[in-house]
Parts: structure tokens; C-alpha cells; sequence
């Protein structure tokens, strides 16, 4: 069971940081749009980049010390939660071209959830 949360563990952490350091650094995209399409301060979208990298760094350490990846994984789902409802606030899921980039954050808070069982079965 230890392998298969580490392997969730590292995989989220991976896209965990990939997804928060653009955000921590107002670069791209992914940034912008939430600043435009969603009306998120820029002070918010770097929480969400700080608190995304933050699940990162606790995945891994994590592997170490299981009960605060259990609390990475279970944050980071939480936050993913947030970001389904925000989708849903401005209409992603009704809108055909925007349907497709709005169904990440449930794929990654079930990863999440997954990893956080993991590695409560891993103890």
C-alpha cells in the first residue's frame, strides 16, 4: 500500500506545484484567466498558488511523516472543492468550450481524496 501512496503522493505534488507556481507568480494563462474570467483578486490567486504549492511540499514530506500528507492531500482536495464551485459559479459546466478545463479540479480532489486514503492505509 506504501507504493501506491507514493506514487499518488509524488504525481500530486508534481501537479500540485506545476499548478501553483504560475499562480504564486502571476505568470500565464491559468492567472489571467482567473483574474478575468472569474473576477479573483490577484492577492487571491496567489493564495491559491501558495496553498498549492504548500500541498506539494506536504506530500512529500508526507512520504516521511504520513500524517501530514494525509492533511496535504485532504487540503488540496478541499481547495480543489473551492475551485468547483467557482467553476460552477460562472458557468463553466454549462459552457461546451470552457466544460473540458473545468473538469480538472474534480479529477485532481478525487486523486486527492485517493491519496489521503492511501496513505492512511499505508500507517
Amino acid at each position: 500500500m506504501y507504493i501506491a501512496a507514493a506514487v499518488l503522493s509524488v504525481l500530486l505534488a508534481l501537479v500540485s506545484l506545476a499548478a501553483g507556481a504560475p499562480k504564486v507568480l502571476l505568470k500565464g494563462d491559468v492567472s489571467a484567466g482567473l483574474q478575468s474570467h472569474m473576477g479573483l483578486s490577484a492577492g487571491f490567486v496567489r493564495f491559491i498558488g501558495l496553498a498549492e504549492a504548500a500541498a506539494a511540499v506536504g506530500l512529500v514530506v508526507g512520504l516521511f511523516w504520513q500524517p501530514l500528507g494525509i492533511a496535504a492531500a485532504v487540503g488540496f482536495a478541499v481547495t480543489m472543492v473551492g475551485a468547483i464551485g467557482f467553476h460552477a459559479k460562472v458557468g463553466d459546466y454549462a459552457n461546451p468550450e470552457t466544460r473540458g478545463n473545468a473538469m480538472a479540479p474534480g479529477i485532481l480532489a478525487l486523486v486527492a481524496v485517493a491519496t489521503a486514503v492511501t496513505l492512511t492505509l499505508a500507517m
